[in-house]
């Protein structure tokens, strides 16, 4: 199948996405397909506990629920779908929407890619002393889920078999898109370039309206949020594309919201390693070509590795969470006093009830700037909420402390309400991630009762890279006169993202004449330091000079990340907000004029 452009719509960036994607891109997106995204990578311990109750279930049943009024609309404009709603039960999915196709009297082609679940290789690689990728980490004792990243080889079988809907387990977020435009445009999997756009073309939407103004730094600008509009890409055969959205829509695609978005969870940009190439972004150009319509090009592909990511989730203990309410003068204080006191309490409780200490706690101050810490405004509230994140290795001692909070509405301070109810203790799920070899994985595609292995390339080992940072230009004489002091915002977009206990901050200049301004300024070191109270592992920077930036691996930021973190933001998006308060030293003429709010951002009414 080769055509001279495609048109694909994102319709969903995570497992509870907004149910207005499909009619807007079914009735203006005019696209061939769509795709969805659902897997956070935690999303499948989630799943795994879903199936283990019913074992129908295991799958995003947001699909299934999204498609029912609109199927038959897809099916009559010939619109595909391709999804990795499977989760860790592809089958059931596709069982699910058949049923559903039947009640409206359709009779999709429906492909299920199959090969991701690698749980039961489990004590083989404990016996071979398998190692978390990034600890060293030996393999827990028991694991929830164990799923390896496929890529889109599956994806591309299946719509070449002739599948109208196409629902896969755990793959690559983008690969939903990648292996579209290698059905479209029969792509080899040895056309490398092509093969790294096509996956920046699904990172880029992968994520739903983060490519449309969602997040953007510039919020005011961005346009009518409650309509706002879902991706759509027009892809040409060689890989070059221009990100949109449905005419009549919300939303922004402008230069700096696709710029935040490409370096959104990405780590080294020169090195984007994903199943069936490896991505060179560091000259990637962006070009606004239209209202809402930004060009992009220059991505560069190397061959793939031999080894596939697994995530993997295992138990380790128990959480709860409480919050309070306090209002009146000194609030901080209250919340802090009143935290101070329940854990004072129960764990007198616990020694008397022969209970081991929490394994960890943390108390967060909701409203003063708790993520800034040092940085914090220190501004005085009369209303604050307090929130206390407990662990501890035995659910009975969670349920102690549960009992122990609604108590502060009447034993302590004045001013607390906003009692919710008792906290429930909930199974702490932590990540393991390793490195599998592709051969171990057997990749294939189900439909129509027949079963069609996947021909994986074998790949090659990566060779090391150390980052390589360009050479620092001397300052302008008049880069030195008349120095104010704004914060980052100021100079830069940032947009920030996770991956397991690691937080990425993607920074773009905004103008041509700050790059190298922060290119002298804004130093790992420097970032380290302003975000030391968060981040206790090693800053490293990364350039990319095709859009002007530069992106910021965190390493060991977020607590543990995911589910294993006690913090109010375990994913790290507060984080780049944080970075832009840092103070910058700069030129006043190269400081750009703020721009003025958005006139169509009204508040409710």
């Amino acid at each position: 199948m080769t055509l001279a452009s495609v048109r694909i719509g994102g319709a969903s960036g995570f497992w509870g996405d907004s149910q207005t994607a499909v009619p807007q891109l079914l009735g203006a997106g005019k696209v061939r397909f769509i795709v969805f995204d659902y897997l956070a990578e935690m999303t499948m311990s989630l799943l795994a506990a879903a199936r283990a109750k019913q074992p129908e279930m295991g799958y995003a049943g947001d699909f299934v629920t999204q498609l029912r009024p609109h199927l038959f609309e897809a099916m009559r404009q010939g619109v595909k779908l391709v999804s990795n709603a499977g989760g860790v039960n592809p089958a059931g999915c596709a069982a699910a929407i058949a049923l559903l196709a039947a009640e409206l009297g359709l009779a999709p082609r429906i492909a299920v890619v199959e090969g991701d679940d690698v749980l039961p290789l489990t004590e083989a690689l404990r016996a071979e002393g398998v190692r978390e990728m990034q600890t060293g980490a030996p393999l827990p004792p028991k694991l929830a889920t164990s799923s390896a990243y496929l890529g889109a080889l599956p994806i591309r079988a299946a719509l070449d078999a002739g599948a109208d809907i196409v629902v896969t387990g755990r793959c690559v977020d983008s690969a939903v898109t990648l292996g579209v435009l290698m059905h479209v445009f029969d792509w080899r999997a040895d056309e490398h370039d092509k093969l790294a756009m096509g996956s920046l073309a699904g990172h880029i939407i992968e994520c739903g309206c983060q490519a449309t103004g969602g997040l953007h730094t510039d919020w005011r600008d961005v346009p009518d949020w409650a309509g706002i509009g879902y991706p759509v890409i027009e892809v040409a055969p060689d890989g070059g594309f221009v990100v949109g959205k449905p005419e009549g829509t919300g939303g922004l695609v402008s230069v700096p919201v696709i710029a935040e978005q490409m370096l959104y969870e990405v780590s080294d940009p020169a090195r984007y390693i994903l199943p069936d190439v490896v991505c060179d972004f560091s000259g990637v150009r962006l070009e606004q070509v239209g209202e809402n319509r930004v060009a992009v090009r220059g991505a560069k592909g190397l061959p793939p590795t031999d080894t596939y990511k697994v995530c993997a989730t295992y138990p380790e203990g128990f959480r709860a969470t409480a919050t309070l309410t306090i209002v009146g003068f000194e609030a901080v204080a209250k919340c802090e006093r009143t935290a101070a006191a329940i854990l004072e309490r129960t764990r007198r409780l616990f020694r008397e009830a022969g209970y081991a200490d929490y394994s960890d706690t943390l108390v967060e101050v909701l409203g003063a700037e708790a993520g800034h810490g040092p940085h914090a405004s220190g501004a005085p509230l009369q209303e604050a909420v307090l929130r206390l994140a407990v662990a501890h290795l035995d659910r009975r001692a969670l349920e102690l402390f549960a009992r122990e909070v609604a108590p502060a509405g009447t034993s302590w301070s004045t001013g607390t309400t906003g009692v919710g109810g008792r906290p429930s203790p909930s199974r702490v799920l932590k990540q393991f991630s390793f490195l599998l070899a592709k051969g171990r994985v057997p990749a294939r595609v189900v439909i129509d009762g027949e079963t069609i292995p996947i021909a994986v390339p074998v790949g090659q080992p990566l060779a090391p890279r150390e980052p390589v940072e360009l050479a620092v230009e001397p300052a302008e004489p008049n880069d030195t006169a008349d120095l104010v002091t704004v914060p980052l915002v100021a100079l830069a977009w940032a947009r920030s993202g996770d991956k397991g206990d690691s937080c990425n901050v993607g920074v773009i200049a905004r103008t041509p004449a700050l790059v190298e301004v922060l290119r002298r300024t804004l130093t790992a070191e420097r970032v380290r330091d302003y975000l030391a109270h968060l981040v206790k592992g090693k800053v490293t920077r990364f350039d990319v000079p095709g859009i002007g930036a530069f992106n910021f691996l965190l390493e060991a930021a977020l607590g543990g990340g995911g589910m294993a973190s006690l913090r109010n933001d375990p994913w790290g998006k507060g984080m780049a907000q944080i970075l832009l308060t840092m103070p910058m030293r700069v030129a006043a003429l190269l400081v750009p004029p703020p721009t003025p709010p958005n006139v169509a951002a009204k508040p409710p009414q």
